[in-house]
């Protein structure tokens, strides 16, 4: 029994991973209602749904630059308005994101939420419930997806 849930609890992770990458399609069916999915049946007209990023009302006022131990390969990305990361030290998207940080020269603010009693208050007033959680302006992008980070940079002019 234990091992039939472990193998239904892990078929569902390896499903729901292989759906996080999928593209997401919108379109009206027969009966006129809006549906969406990741596969539009054919004769359909879909349009690709844009992936949504939430906001709130602003960041803090403070910066700090990525570790000088750290190579920038790319030219500098020069951002007016701060990165702030909510994170952990032993989240892989976090080291992902801190990584493609250090390429692009992207200053930016760190909170680790469990040694920081206020960066997980502030965390959680955010509707932070994963890590990690990037703000931007006015933006918050949760978890982390190079593409989806470096549209939130274009979108707020950098």
């Amino acid at each position: 029994m234990i091992l039939d849930m472990r193998l239904v609890v892990g078929s569902l992770a390896l499903l729901i991973a292989v759906n996080a990458a999928a593209q997401i399609y919108r379109w009206t069916d027969e009966k006129g209602r809006v549906v969406y999915g990741n596969e539009p049946p054919s004769g359909t007209n879909p349009s690709v749904v844009q992936e949504r990023i939430n906001s709130y009302s602003g960041p803090p006022e403070v910066r700090r630059a990525p570790p000088a131990s750290t190579p920038v390969t790319a030219a500098p990305v020069a951002t007016t308005i701060p990165v702030v990361m909510y994170a952990t030290s032993w989240c892989g998207y976090c080291a992902q994101a801190r990584a493609h940080f250090a390429r692009r020269g992207i200053a930016y603010i760190e909170y680790d939420v469990e040694k920081s009693p206020a960066a997980h208050a502030e965390f959680k007033r955010l509707g932070g419930r994963g890590v990690p959680l990037i703000v931007h302006g006015a933006n918050v992008m949760r978890g982390f997806r190079e593409q989806s980070f470096d549209a939130l940079l274009a979108r707020n002019g950098k």
